[in-house]
């Protein structure tokens, strides 16, 4: 497929979605949106695939929706036209690993885009901010939710509320990143990362994946039920069997993907 808003490339087991539209800062519209998700569900079906990076430029991961594509709507055309599920969830759908890269202004959409992902490396010159009320709409790809499960209800209502935005630093210390690196090194502490998890046993991952997201969608005791049953799903793999046989020989483990 070709792509006309993003770059798309792979290095070894890792793919990489590039957002490229430098004229908006890689404002996010539909044309934009549909590709990522499209690129995403191709790098999730490829089995030489083993992990995702998505960035954006040095300047702006993405600097939220495109206003020009969405200022004359109506109610009944985003209604009709399912605004936002229609091209926006793809990469929240995908099993494997993700991880975002971003640098510079991560704003509105941008931060929603950075949220679906499982990881968030972050230069320390990003910035993540939801100012959507001050244009008069609401967060609308996930902030409301997925970022208030990750910081907490005050910080959500303040960022949300307020549009404050949130340093590298402060994005570290809330939990919205896992790592703040050095300016411009964010795609190679990013791709680094993700071909570690890419050698990993990828039905091992989905598993962890698919518990830690289950931690993030429900109660402690569900959470727990879920944990154990995929535990113990792990034991049905030859990849569990090669690893734990391979730690008590003491070499690297040889994982077969089954």
């Amino acid at each position: 497929m070709s792509y006309n808003c993003i770059l798309v490339s792979t290095d070894g087991p890792v793919g990489l979605i590039t957002l490229n539209r430098p004229e908006a800062l890689n404002a996010l519209n539909r044309q934009i949106t549909a590709e990522i998700s499209a690129a995403a569900a191709a790098f999730d079906a490829d089995p030489a695939i083993g992990a995702l990076v998505v960035t954006g430029s040095d300047r702006a991961f993405a600097a939220g929706a495109d206003i020009k594509e969405i200022a004359d709507k109506s109610f009944a055309e985003v209604y009709e036209e399912n605004f936002i599920t229609a091209t926006w969830e793809g990469l929240a759908r995908v099993r494997k690993p993700t991880l975002a890269a971003v640098s510079g202004h991560a704003l509105g959409g941008g931060c929603e885009l950075a949220l679906m992902c499982d990881i968030v490396i972050a230069s320390e010159t990003a910035r993540f901010a939801l100012p959507e009320t001050a244009i008069g709409i609401i967060p609308g790809a996930g902030g409301t939710q997925r970022l208030t499960r990750i910081v907490g209800k005050a910080v959500a209502m303040d960022m949300i509320m307020s549009g404050r935005a949130l340093s590298a630093e402060e994005a570290l210390a809330m939990g919205l990143v896992s790592r703040v690196v050095a300016a411009g090194d964010h795609v190679t502490e990013a791709m680094t990362l993700a071909k570690t998890l890419a050698k990993r046993s990828r039905p091992v991952m989905q598993l962890a994946k698919e518990a830690v997201s289950k931690a993030y969608e429900t109660h402690l005791q569900e959470g727990l039920y879920v944990e154990r049953r995929l535990l113990y799903a792990t034991f049905a793999l030859e990849d569990r069997k090669e690893g734990m046989t391979a730690f008590a020989e003491k070499r690297p483990p040889a994982f077969r993907n089954r």
